[in-house]
């Protein structure tokens, strides 16, 4: 008699081996470390890691101490906890350079953000002495910053025969008090620091234009966009990431405006220029006795703090649009 095997047991025994599950990743040992060159990497590298404590993280912490100690460098320190934080908080300086500040960094956004990127997808489309316009573009960032700032210093003389109020004369304007008028002095200084620091920006935009790929302009032209179009739909979605990264470079960088204030106007006129940098010197190195280090360090702490905060939600925020 001949008997029907069940097809539950063909099927079980025709399917093929199930495939082991993953395999645990073996623990590894001080003694596998030293085989694979560990030692040697360590030691390779310990001299960056030396220098970067010692210059880096070393005056952070110094930072830290000294933000709750009333210190001038010169006398004993003194502990006094949080009043330091107190001290510049109450400051009614605090406010204006706080104020200073943002719209420095504003105007930058509007003014000194936009400009590189049209300058380089411009650039990008000049087919003859590209090089030529790229060098002419960076040229701005050899030139020593304190000698840019005294060459434009020079260039906004009050005067009608300063080198602006006679270009504006000859179509019938000025003279303007380019930095000794309160309203006009913080615009002259984002100008002056637009020029000096879109070269830069200009060479990495030029770089990731580079890596756009030539097909998707050509579908685009295909489907019949003009030049706006291909920049709005194919150039600015494929530079999201650079474009993500230099604004929050540029919001760092302009919280931290410093130079320019400085030389130019001294933080005036009536402190229409004084930036929370400006504030921090003047803290420290504002009387020739000795400033309040502690002080100083705690308006610090609180600035990097701050733009920390916001760096972090910048990235959270924008994560979903840079991928």
């Amino acid at each position: 008699m001949t008997t029907l095997s069940s097809p539950l047991r063909a099927t079980t025994a025709d399917a093929p081996p199930s495939s082991p599950g993953p395999r645990r990743r073996a623990r590894r040992t001080p003694r596998d470390w030293l085989r694979d060159g560990g030692l040697s990497t360590l030691v390779i590298a310990l001299p960056m890691i030396l220098v970067f404590g010692v210059f880096s993280w070393f005056p952070i912490g110094r930072a830290l101490v000294m933000s709750v100690q009333q210190t001038n460098l010169i006398s004993t320190p003194e502990f006094v906890g949080l009043d330091n934080f107190v001290f510049v908080l109450q400051d009614p300086l605090l406010g204006k350079a706080v104020a200073n500040t943002l719209w420095f960094a504003l105007l930058a956004l509007v003014f000194g953000y936009p400009l590189p990127l049209a300058a380089a997808v411009l650039m990008s489309e000049v087919r003859r002495m590209r090089g030529l316009f790229s060098a002419l573009a960076y040229l701005p960032v050899v030139v020593p910053p304190v000698v840019a700032v005294l060459l434009w210093k020079f260039f906004y003389d009050a005067s009608p025969t300063g080198v602006f109020n006679t270009i504006a004369g000859w179509v019938g304007l000025g003279p303007f008090p380019w930095l000794q008028n309160a309203s006009s002095a913080m615009p002259s200084l984002v100008l002056e620091a637009t020029w000096a620091a879109a070269g830069g920006t200009v060479i990495i935009y030029l770089a990731a234009l580079v890596g756009v790929r030539t097909e998707l302009y050509e579908a685009a032209e295909v489907d019949g966009a003009g030049v706006w179009r291909k920049i709005w739909h194919v150039t600015l979605p494929q530079l999201r990431g650079v474009l993500f990264i230099t604004l929050i470079l540029q919001v760092i960088g302009t919280s931290q405006v410093f130079l320019e204030p400085f030389l130019f106007t001294g933080g005036g006129p009536n402190n229409a220029t004084l930036t929370i940098l400006m504030l921090i010197y003047d803290y420290a190195f504002g009387s020739s006795l000795g400033g309040n280090y502690g002080a100083a360090t705690a308006l610090s702490l609180m600035l990097a703090g701050v733009l920390a905060v916001l760096s972090a939600i910048y990235f959270r925020v924008t994560r979903p649009w840079s991928s």
